[in-house]
């Protein structure tokens, strides 16, 4: 590790040397989610809400040639309000190191920040997945190659909505990736505490899924797993609320071209408008709930090792 350029914070640093839990965190919901002010506050929230849950909080980043595995204050701070932010994955997260940039990490390059931290848990909203018209346009997020490659248990509220759910469900089964829904037999769909498909599997105890995690380490498997892990009722917006939105949305960027890599960050915004900004409140409360059940995950693989 000491020929990689990994910066700790002083707080992991800490929670290493005593075998405290870990959770990881993404950095583009500083960068790509929300503005400033909200965007710290958020980001504090989440923060706060791991420590109160007992494990302690790496928000991951790319800041002057380093991948910062947690920020102090004044380097979230500093993230919060910088422009000319790359939105880093597998593909470009080297790139953005040699070149000295800032970048924020998504769920695929958070992961391989994680592992390469030694951190066994990631704490995130929803995953990228197929998108719709994926047959034509071949649009798949390099989250799902992340997760069969890389041994990191992610926790998210099932994949994003504006996705192909199907599609992205049978393509984390080819790929060996186990999904694993949290209290209950449906698949999450991000905003919605159901998407109407079975999730291949449940589990209903954060030591269960430690204990799943685990044996993955010992069988020699590659890979993580998905913890689907649905909105917290009183916050959701139910299925056939946001499904005609979604749909508003996706017609409209169809119309304008919108495609690749702005179609997400599009469909986010419009659905924020057409709901009346509750699609963000939804958004901030399935991130504390994931950030709630990262901590119990990430503490019993502490103690079970």
């Amino acid at each position: 590790m000491t020929d990689l350029p990994l910066t700790f914070s002083p707080e992991v640093t800490e929670a290493h040397a005593n075998g405290a839990p870990v959770v990881a965190l993404e950095s583009t919901i500083i960068t790509h989610g929300m503005p400033y002010p909200q965007n710290l506050e958020t980001a504090h929230r989440v923060e706060a809400e791991i420590r109160d849950h007992g494990a302690v909080p790496a928000t991951i980043a790319v800041m002057k040639g380093k991948l910062h595995i947690g920020l102090t204050p004044d380097e979230l701070e500093r993230l919060a309000q910088a422009s000319d932010v790359m939105k880093l994955s597998r593909a470009d997260i080297a790139a953005c190191l040699a070149q000295g940039r800032t970048g924020a990490t998504t769920v695929a390059a958070t992961m391989i920040a994680a592992h390469l931290a030694g951190i066994h848990v990631f704490a995130t909203g929803g995953i990228g997945g197929v998108h719709r018209g994926a047959e034509t346009s071949f649009d798949i997020s390099a989250d799902l190659h992340e997760l069969a490659r890389t041994p990191v248990s992610v926790v998210a509220a099932g994949a994003k909505a504006i996705l192909d759910l199907p599609k992205t469900l049978e393509v984390l089964e080819t790929l060996g990736v186990p999904v694993i829904a949290y209290g209950q037999d449906d698949f999450p769909a991000f905003w919605s505490r159901s998407s109407g498909l079975a999730a291949p599997l449940r589990m209903d105890r954060a030591s269960e899924i430690a204990a799943a995690h685990l044996m993955r380490a010992r069988l020699g498997l590659d890979g993580g797993q998905l913890i689907a892990n649905p909105i917290p009722e009183p916050d959701e917006i139910a299925r056939d609320q946001i499904t005609p939105v979604i749909e508003t949305a996706l017609k409209e960027a169809e119309a304008q071209g919108i495609a690749a890599k702005a179609v997400t960050p599009f469909l986010l915004s419009r659905i924020f408008d057409l709901t009346d900004g509750r699609s963000l409140k939804a958004n901030i409360a399935l991130v504390l709930n994931n950030a709630r059940l990262g901590a119990a995950i990430a503490t019993e693989i502490s103690r079970a090792t």
